[in-house]
Protein backbone atom coordinates (compact mmCIF):
# COMPACT_ATOMS: atom_id res chain seq x y z
CA UNK A 1 0.00 0.00 0.00
CA UNK A 2 1.02 3.62 -0.32
CA UNK A 3 0.15 6.83 0.95
CA UNK A 4 1.05 10.34 -0.44
CA UNK A 5 1.29 13.38 1.53
CA UNK A 6 1.86 16.18 -0.72
CA UNK A 7 1.79 18.73 1.86
CA UNK A 8 4.77 17.28 3.69
CA UNK A 9 5.78 16.29 0.18
CA UNK A 10 6.69 12.40 1.17
CA UNK A 11 5.38 8.95 0.33
CA UNK A 12 4.91 6.34 2.74
CA UNK A 13 4.88 2.45 1.37
CA UNK A 14 4.03 -0.59 2.73
CA UNK A 15 5.19 -4.08 1.32
CA UNK A 16 3.97 -6.89 3.08
CA UNK A 17 5.88 -9.84 1.11
CA UNK A 18 6.60 -12.41 3.95
CA UNK A 19 10.92 -12.33 4.30
CA UNK A 20 11.07 -8.91 1.73
CA UNK A 21 7.70 -7.07 3.95
CA UNK A 22 9.14 -3.27 4.75
CA UNK A 23 8.03 -0.25 4.90
CA UNK A 24 9.57 2.73 2.59
CA UNK A 25 9.45 6.35 3.31
CA UNK A 26 10.14 8.71 0.44
CA UNK A 27 10.58 12.49 1.76
CA UNK A 28 11.38 14.63 -0.93
CA UNK A 29 11.74 17.76 1.36
CA UNK A 30 14.79 16.53 2.86
CA UNK A 31 16.09 14.45 -0.07
CA UNK A 32 16.31 11.24 1.46
CA UNK A 33 14.37 7.35 1.17
CA UNK A 34 14.71 5.01 4.03
CA UNK A 35 13.72 1.28 4.17
CA UNK A 36 12.86 -0.87 7.05
CA UNK A 37 13.64 -4.15 6.52
CA UNK A 38 11.70 -6.54 9.06
CA UNK A 39 13.57 -9.58 8.23
CA UNK A 40 16.98 -7.58 8.99
CA UNK A 41 15.67 -5.10 12.06
CA UNK A 42 17.90 -2.55 10.42
CA UNK A 43 17.30 0.81 8.45
CA UNK A 44 19.04 2.24 4.91
CA UNK A 45 18.95 5.35 4.31
CA UNK A 46 19.74 6.67 0.69
CA UNK A 47 20.11 9.97 -0.77
CA UNK A 48 17.34 11.08 -3.60
CA UNK A 49 19.10 10.98 -6.84
CA UNK A 50 16.69 13.03 -9.03
CA UNK A 51 17.90 10.46 -12.45
CA UNK A 52 17.19 6.83 -10.24
CA UNK A 53 14.22 7.84 -7.89
CA UNK A 54 10.72 9.39 -9.82
CA UNK A 55 9.25 12.37 -8.54
CA UNK A 56 6.38 12.43 -6.16
CA UNK A 57 3.64 12.93 -8.74
CA UNK A 58 4.95 10.07 -10.81
CA UNK A 59 5.60 7.55 -7.80
CA UNK A 60 1.76 7.84 -7.48
CA UNK A 61 0.94 6.55 -11.01
CA UNK A 62 3.72 4.00 -10.73
CA UNK A 63 2.06 2.39 -7.77
CA UNK A 64 -0.69 1.06 -10.45
CA UNK A 65 1.28 -0.19 -13.13
CA UNK A 66 1.74 -3.48 -11.49
CA UNK A 67 4.92 -4.57 -14.20
CA UNK A 68 6.72 -1.09 -13.35
CA UNK A 69 5.92 -1.59 -9.35
CA UNK A 70 7.92 -5.34 -9.52
CA UNK A 71 10.83 -3.84 -11.18
CA UNK A 72 11.50 -0.97 -9.04
CA UNK A 73 10.26 -2.70 -5.66
CA UNK A 74 11.74 -6.17 -6.49
CA UNK A 75 14.59 -7.58 -3.96
CA UNK A 76 16.30 -9.00 -6.84
CA UNK A 77 16.54 -5.29 -8.68
CA UNK A 78 18.01 -3.79 -5.80
CA UNK A 79 22.36 -3.01 -6.42
CA UNK A 80 22.98 -0.61 -4.06
CA UNK A 81 25.96 -0.31 -1.55
CA UNK A 82 25.92 0.72 2.34
CA UNK A 83 28.34 2.41 4.46
CA UNK A 84 27.26 1.74 8.37
CA UNK A 85 26.41 4.83 10.12
CA UNK A 86 26.87 5.13 14.02
CA UNK A 87 24.18 2.49 14.32
CA UNK A 88 22.12 2.42 17.56
CA UNK A 89 21.31 5.39 17.96
CA UNK A 90 21.60 8.47 15.56
CA UNK A 91 22.30 11.77 16.91
CA UNK A 92 20.08 14.50 17.24
CA UNK A 93 22.02 16.18 14.26
CA UNK A 94 21.64 13.37 11.83
CA UNK A 95 17.31 13.47 12.65
CA UNK A 96 17.50 16.72 11.68
CA UNK A 97 18.91 16.03 7.96
CA UNK A 98 16.89 13.35 7.44
CA UNK A 99 13.30 14.28 9.13
CA UNK A 100 10.83 13.54 11.65
CA UNK A 101 9.13 10.43 9.04
CA UNK A 102 12.23 8.83 8.43
CA UNK A 103 12.69 9.54 12.36
CA UNK A 104 9.89 7.90 13.05
CA UNK A 105 10.86 5.16 10.80
CA UNK A 106 14.24 4.14 12.02
CA UNK A 107 14.51 5.24 15.72
CA UNK A 108 16.01 2.55 17.87
CA UNK A 109 17.46 0.67 14.74
CA UNK A 110 21.08 0.26 13.29
CA UNK A 111 20.77 2.55 10.32
CA UNK A 112 23.44 2.25 6.75
CA UNK A 113 24.06 4.84 4.97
Amino acid sequence: TMTIDNEKNLADVHIRSGDYSSDIIFDYRHGYVATRLFSRNACFILKIEKDSIPELKELGRLAFEKQTLKKIFSPNDVWVEYEAGSSTLANMREWLVYGRAIENLCRDLPIYR
